[in-house]
């Protein structure tokens, strides 16, 4: 498989989105999207990244982040998908599918997230602006919800100015060397 080209190193802010295993919905139990929530902010707190805002799907995740320069985007996803998929199977917190088991080395394993992540860097801040955006109109557009408020696991309600929210949202500063 080969491997996707992440341009990291450009300052800028990144639009990534990563799927469930076989874009299975897999993130509908609060538990587990609290696994993610919590390893999505342990890694924010060891990477030092600006999260801008995030949505978790049914069956996929977006976020808006600015990692600091030197940090490579593929094993910090990889990190935050690694830990959360291993404590979501570990603990048992959803039934999972057949088919989101492998076979490697004549072992069966379970697997939670798809492999790699794709990302977009957002060169201005109005491409940000309008990733941030996306992210929160995403429920909607899918007919999840008839307002982007209602829908829980989204950084909109951190824009409205409640506080009472699944994860804090960094301030959107946009930060871009010339």
């Amino acid at each position: 498989m080969p491997l996707l080209k992440h341009f990291d190193n450009l300052n800028t802010g990144r639009f990534v989105t990563f799927t469930c295993y076989r874009r299975q919905k897999l993130l509908t139990a609060p538990s587990v999207i609290c696994v993610f929530l919590h390893a999505l902010d342990d890694a924010r707190k060891k990477y030092h990244f600006r999260l801008y805002a995030y949505v978790i799907m049914p069956e996929h995740v977006h976020l808006v982040m600015h990692p600091l320069d030197g940090t490579l985007l593929g094993p910090l996803i990889g990190e935050i998908k690694s830990k959360s998929g291993a404590k979501i199977v570990a603990d048992s917190l959803i039934q999972l599918p057949d088919n989101c088991s492998v076979e490697r080395s004549g072992q069966t394993r379970w697997v939670f997230w798809q492999p790699r992540c794709y990302d977009h860097n957002c060169r201005t801040p109005e491409t940000a602006l309008e990733k941030i955006n996306y992210c929160h109109n995403n429920p909607v557009k899918r007919g999840l919800v008839a307002e982007p408020g209602d829908w829980r696991w989204s950084s909109y309600n951190w824009y409205i100015g409640k506080r009472d929210v699944p994860i804090e949202i960094d301030e959107f500063e946009w930060i871009r060397r010339e």
